[in-house]
């Protein structure tokens, strides 16, 4: 017994001396390199955020004003998994000297404007168009700055912000892609206006990104913590986060401070970047269990736990869906406040033997006839690394509105993704890049309730032999 009681002090001996082992310097750049995944992890939404800032910034847009594409976007525009398949405008906004007033016009029989108010942390303020506070019918929305304390003026529908910043993201639905229906829509949705509260709305400036660089995706390297320190100097704290605010100290990342960390921290900022990299792609892998439709590879890309716990205010109190979240806004932006009610999205990674996507073979998704949608369905191809349109492809996506588009007997509709055109089916298909592997986003817009009774079913990708 004796013998036992004297092994086990000097294995307590040793552990401890090897312990006390570790230098100061040692245990500072583990500290760091620990605070920096998990900020990693934590900050995905306000560095997603801060790179589509970026990028309108520099394509000559400032904030409260209207970045657009004057045509559907094509594979230059790198944000995170776009539609092609609508008309986009964005005003970036910023309540920091008040509030902000956007108009919304009202839908008609052949235009429609879809889309979300997002603060800074993406988190969704009111949904826009027949399933979003105006019911279709046009309106003045009021962004109103943190800690705002004057009544909202009347006729307006006021929507509080957390932050002081954020964005929102609209699509001007077009009838078909013909350049008439495009025209109009893009016409429509310059119908909107975005001014401060009391000023001009004719002043609202519109910049046109169409066919220019605007890359959003996000950047696994130092410069992720300097964009998350950009993030915090200009937004307040919100109650669910000040635990970090010692944890960011310690990266020196603190507000109101100059940040300039030195050669051997940005050494450890790749290394953390990298890891955080990889613990939200092996999350993004098993987050497709379990599939929306029984048996096939379709999910629903957000978990509940995400979507209960992304705002300040959470459905669930007990929820706080932090690793969702950093997958999430690691491969999409923007979130709406209602989830499938103007929209619903389905994620694919593989085909229907359970393999990746590969973009030198050749796949077909037969998407049956009547789909559940008031609007219009479409399905496209994404770079599986990047999550952005992929580059050099002259067309990323196929919709139901598609001029040109062969369907079945049957009423159902083949598209192909591969490197080349199947025979006789150019107008069905969607070009791959051989050497890269890539994933696919299906939207249903307007979904109709046979999509949740799942009385109507989406079939796997197979593979084209």
């Amino acid at each position: 017994m004796k013998a036992i009681f004297a092994l086990g002090f000097l294995l307590g001996v040793v552990v401890t001396a090897q312990a006390r082992t570790s230098t100061p310097e040692e245990l500072q750049r583990r500290s760091i390199e620990r605070r920096a995944v998990e900020a990693a992890i934590w900050g995905m939404p306000a560095v997603n955020y801060e790179r589509m800032l970026q990028a309108a910034t520099a394509n000559g847009a400032k904030l409260n004003q209207v970045v657009y594409w004057s045509r559907p976007v094509n594979w230059k525009n790198q944000t995170l998994t776009p539609n092609p398949d609508t008309i986009y405008l964005n005003p970036f906004y910023d309540t920091s000297n008040g509030p902000v007033v956007v108009e919304i016009p009202p839908a008609d029989a052949d235009h429609v404007i879809v889309g979300s108010f997002d603060v800074s942390w993406q988190n969704a303020l009111a949904d826009v168009g027949p399933a979003g506070e105006d019911k279709g019918k046009g309106a003045k929305y009021l962004i109103l700055p943190p800690g705002y304390k004057e009544k909202a003026p009347d006729g307006y529908i006021a929507l509080p912000s957390e932050t002081f910043r954020g964005f929102v993201i609209l699509r001007s639905n077009f009838k078909s892609h013909s350049d008439a229906d495009i025209r109009s829509a893009v016409e429509h949705g310059k119908r909107i206006k975005v001014y401060p509260l009391g000023g001009n709305p004719d002043s609202t400036v519109f910049v046109d990104a169409y066919d220019k660089p605007f890359d959003a995706t996000i950047p696994y390297d130092g410069t992720f913590f300097e964009l998350l320190n950009r993030f915090v100097q200009a937004e307040p704290w919100l109650t669910r986060d000040k635990v970090m605010i010692d944890s960011l100290k310690t990266l020196g990342i603190e507000k109101g401070k100059p940040y300039n960390p030195d050669a051997k921290t940005k050494a450890i900022f790749v290394k953390a970047a990298q890891e955080a990299r990889e613990v939200i792609a092996l999350k993004y892998e098993r987050g497709f269990v379990p599939p929306f439709y029984e048996g096939t590879r379709w999910s629903v890309p957000v978990p509940p736990e995400t979507r209960d716990g992304l705002g300040n205010m959470f459905a669930d109190p007990n929820e706080y869906g932090l690793d969702g979240r950093a997958v999430m806004y690691h491969m999409a932006y923007f979130s709406p406040k209602v989830f499938g009610g103007g929209q619903f999205y389905l994620m694919n990674t593989g085909d229907r033997a359970g393999k990746p996507l590969e973009g030198g073979k050749t796949y077909r998704l037969r998407v049956p006839a009547n789909a559940p949608i008031e609007q219009y369905w479409s399905v496209t191809a994404y770079d599986r690394q990047t999550h952005a349109l992929i580059v050099g492809t002259s067309r990323p996506s196929l919709s139901s509105n598609a001029t040109g588009i062969q369907t079945n007997a049957d009423g159902s509709t083949d598209v192909y993704f591969g490197p080349k055109a199947p025979a006789g089916k150019p107008s069905n298909w969607v070009p791959t890049d051989p050497k890269r592997r890539f994933e696919l986003l299906f939207r249903l817009y307007g979904p109709k309730k046979e999509l949740a009774d799942k009385t109507w079913r989406l079939p796997d990708v197979e593979e084209v032999k």
